[in-house]
């Protein structure tokens, strides 16, 4: 497992004196190489954690320019950015951020002629994207490749946060939890519903702990659980959600 300099060590030392990571986790962080699909609300929280935490290697995908009224929500980005390309400027945030992070942009629309290889040989997959056709995408290729996925997403006052291995004979895996309704592109999203910008923030944390849980091994498995925020009640809800003997992705 790769080693930790003294600066690393000094930059991640209140993570090495908690014992749930220690050292070995925190190399296990290092190690790592996570995708997040989409640079946006949710990705706007995941980024700074991740990059703060010292993942070793992310991967950002998202072929959207900033607008002004993404700023209410991905503080990440400034005023004066609008119109330069998210995936770029979130990299060089990370950069900024954590010089050890090795950071690649890819300024794509994941689709599924280029999933497979795009997503392929990581260690997990956090997506935020903001539609359901691309989500189902990264699930069904995540579900073939045997790549956890670790699914968040936001609208108006509600947020849900998953982790998924649906290969797995006793998970579900993203289809099991949305069925076959949602592959087109044509499903509402925050610009046509709105958003709180808080909420993405919460989510978006949330997802990111998630990541590093599973990552370096913090606490039970929740693979199949679903976790659920509404933001007017300032309520967590988890469900378990059961596998699909008849999903046409995971089942056998």
């Amino acid at each position: 497992m790769t080693d930790l300099s003294e600066d690393e060590l000094e930059r991640y030392a209140r993570h090495i004196v908690l014992p749930q990571v220690g050292g070995v986790g925190q190399r296990k962080l290092k190690a790592a190489s996570i995708v997040v699909v989409g640079a946006g609300g949710i990705g706007s929280a995941v980024l700074p954690a991740m990059a703060g935490a010292g993942v070793g290697r992310l991967t950002i995908i998202d072929d959207d320019i900033i607008d002004r009224t993404n700023l209410q929500r991905q503080p990440i980005f400034r005023d004066d950015q609008i119109g330069q390309p998210k995936a770029v400027l979130a990299s060089e945030f990370v950069r900024n951020l954590n010089p050890y992070v090795e950071v690649e942009a890819v300024q794509q629309r994941l689709t599924a002629e280029n999933a497979e290889t795009l997503l392929s040989g990581y260690d997990l997959v956090l997506d935020g994207c903001d539609n359901f056709a691309t989500r189902l995408v990264v699930g069904d290729t995540l579900t073939r490749l045997h790549i956890p996925l670790v699914s968040a997403a936001a609208v108006q006052f509600q947020g849900q946060v998953g982790l998924f291995r649906g290969w797995e004979a006793d998970r579900p895996c993203y289809r099991c939890f949305v069925g076959d309704a949602f592959d087109s592109n044509d499903c509402d999203t925050c610009a046509e519903q709105g958003v709180l910008g808080a909420l993405t923030a919460t989510v978006g944390g949330f997802a990111a702990l998630m990541a590093i849980r599973a990552t370096v091994g913090i606490g039970e498995d929740v693979a199949g659980s679903l976790f659920l925020f509404d933001g007017a009640a300032l309520d967590w809800r988890k469900i378990c959600l059961p596998k699909d003997p008849n999903c046409r992705t995971c089942s056998a």
